[in-house]
């Protein structure tokens, strides 16, 4: 081998340098087909959603990102998922997107257009060439599936300069939309708290994607209790969160946010994410997961049951304080009650629970009270949200359109109650320490009715134990 040789090896090289490869890569592609498939009923719900947007803050002019898929390491990025709100206006999930709304409501989306064959990005873009991610959905192909405006993204600066009236927007979603349009955080403030009350009633689109998401999630639990022998042998919760995980993967775009599988005495740990335990013969799992539909509409569901199918006197000591707050909950959700209702109900019912058993030694009104508060010790989280797009949806609002407002027809919730002894908690007889139990249910307000989708899901004790032996049949 000659030194010249040698020497030209140890060079950088790139086959995309080629002389070669670029005239040839051009060449002799067939059709690609970059329609995109919508569910039924999603661009003319987007569009209703957009007309209320612009009802409720009439003449502004309004932009809003889909924003961009965070780094996870080096040059490999986390999967992309669309802002909320932007995908609750449009219906579509495509990164880098902008929406822009005219102060009399008329709509375009900015997207970028892919690359086709004869430009570099096509081959040479391992993030966003179509060579490396496959065919993306150009800008007709939105348009058509969207029923509205697309236009090229590098047309957005002329689209949003010299904004009047004033722009409105959202910082830290999109750092092009950030540099072109200057707003103050009370602006963005108020774009997100519209969206966030405009959101709190779902429309009939909305719900049934709730009910889409929340049947898929119910079959992943059953999905869980029939993998609980293998868990036990040595999966642990890592296997039984990919179980879940499996289930959300098929019925819809994945899991909601970080499932919680906690087994034994991670059960009272209220965000056990790690899932990385053993699940033991006489453990209760603590199963907080929900599959996010395609359309990212999400459930929020737990189920606390025993691993071999009987809970222990007193681990159903407790999961029956639990059933019976979180029945009392239920009874309190009905139009026109205040949304504080349920919480009172269900945390009276544990409290109550709690001096009888002795682990707390005041009256019911100052455990209740602004300054007392002392069962907290035990219940440190709320008992309940609303849900939609976002797993807590809605979190934006002002608190008096939230957690001193009246429930109203077509508010989704999930009600949530649930007593947490931690194994190391001295003030919680032995017996009980190491127990976590929550129930949590996916209820729908109606105007003549409380719809729970979770109901295919036993809350009972009794029901549970059952259950577990069903699937494990």
């Amino acid at each position: 081998m000659s030194e010249d040789r040698t020497e030209e090896q140890r060079k950088s090289y790139r086959p995309i340098d080629a002389a070669g490869f670029r005239a040839s890569i051009p060449l002799h592609w067939g059709p690609v087909d970059r329609s995109v498939v919508l569910p039924e009923g999603l661009a003319e719900a987007a569009a209703e959603h957009r007309r209320r947007l612009v009802t409720a803050l009439p003449g502004r002019r309004i932009a809003l990102g889909a924003g961009h898929a965070p780094v996870r390491s080096n040059d490999t990025d986390y999967g992309f998922r669309a802002d909320s709100d932007f995908v609750w206006l449009t219906g579509c999930q495509a990164e880098g997107a902008v929406l822009v709304l005219s102060a009399d409501g008329d709509a375009t989306l900015y997207l970028r257009e892919a690359a086709g064959p004869d430009e570099a990005d096509y081959f040479a873009s391992a993030r966003d060439g179509e060579l490396w991610i496959g065919p993306v959905p150009g800008l007709k192909d939105w348009s058509e599936a969207l029923q509205i405006a697309c236009r090229p993204i590098e047309e957005l600066p002329a689209a949003v300069r010299g904004a009047v009236p004033y722009m409105l927007t959202a910082p830290g979603v999109d750092p092009m939309l950030d540099a072109l349009v200057r707003t103050s955080r009370s602006d963005g403030d108020i774009l997100r708290q519209t969206l966030a009350e405009l959101r709190r009633i779902k429309d009939d689109w909305e719900l049934d994607q709730l009910r889409e998401a929340v049947a898929a999630s119910v079959q992943g639990f059953a999905d869980v209790a029939r993998e609980l022998p293998e868990a036990i042998r040595g999966g642990g919760e890592r296997w039984l969160e990919g179980t879940f995980d499996r289930r959300a993967r098929t019925a819809g775009n994945g899991v909601g946010y970080a499932s919680i599988v906690a087994a034994g005495q991670h059960a009272p740990v209220l965000h056990w994410v790690r899932n990385d335990g053993a699940v033991r013969e006489g453990d209760v799992i603590l199963l907080d997961a929900g599959v996010e539909t395609r359309t990212l509409y999400t459930a929020d569901v737990t189920r606390t049951f025993p691993a071999t199918g009987e809970f222990t006197a007193a681990q159903r000591q407790v999961y029956d304080l639990v059933h019976q707050a979180q029945l009392a909950a239920l009874a309190a959700v009905s139009p026109g009650a205040p949304y504080r209702a349920f919480q009172y109900e269900a945390m009276r019912v544990l409290v109550e629970g709690l001096r009888d058993w002795g682990l707390i030694d005041v009256s019911l009104d100052e455990a209740l009270g602004p300054d007392g508060q002392q069962h907290r010790r035990y219940v440190v989280c709320g008992l309940g949200h609303f849900i939609g797009l976002d797993v807590h949806d809605c979190d934006a609002a002002r608190p008096e359109t939230y957690f001193a407002a009246d429930l109203e027809a077509g508010m989704a919730l999930a009600v949530e109650p649930g007593l947490y002894f931690h194994p190391h908690d001295e003030t919680v007889p032995p017996e009980l320490r190491g127990i976590g139990i929550r129930i949590e249910d996916n209820v729908v307000v109606h105007a003549d009715r409380l719809e729970i989708l979770t109901d295919p899901l036993p809350i009972t004790a009794d029901g549970l134990e059952q259950w577990v032996k069903d699937q494990l049949r």
